[in-house]
């Protein structure tokens, strides 16, 4: 699902960009690395926090950016609130099937 979001344009990863993205209110889901450094972990999981932003920490980083056809990624934010939801609802399933 991340990947079809990609290709349709509604997706912003790394950081930096994304940081952007969620102040300006135009992320609607966020995907953090487990594996990010704890300095991106804490300036993503505060900016979601203040800006009320759906914070999803999953997967790591390679298999973020292999999701999004690119190199290894910290941050990805999802641009759009159908996908957002979908991608959300996907993760919740899995999450329920791990126990």
């Amino acid at each position: 699902m991340l990947g079809l979001a990609k290709r349709a344009g509604k997706v912003s990863t790394g950081a930096f960009i994304c940081g952007k993205m969620i102040k300006s209110g135009r992320a609607r889901l966020v995907i953090l690395a487990r594996d990010a450094s704890e300095n991106t972990k804490k300036s993503v999981r505060d900016s979601c926090k203040y800006y009320r932003v759906k914070l999803i920490e999953a997967s790591d980083m390679a298999e973020l950016g292999h999701a999004t056809g690119g190199g290894e990624r910290a941050v990805v934010s999802v641009n759009d609130n159908n996908f957002a939801k979908a991608i959300s609802d996907i993760y919740i399933l899995s999450e329920a099937e791990k126990g």
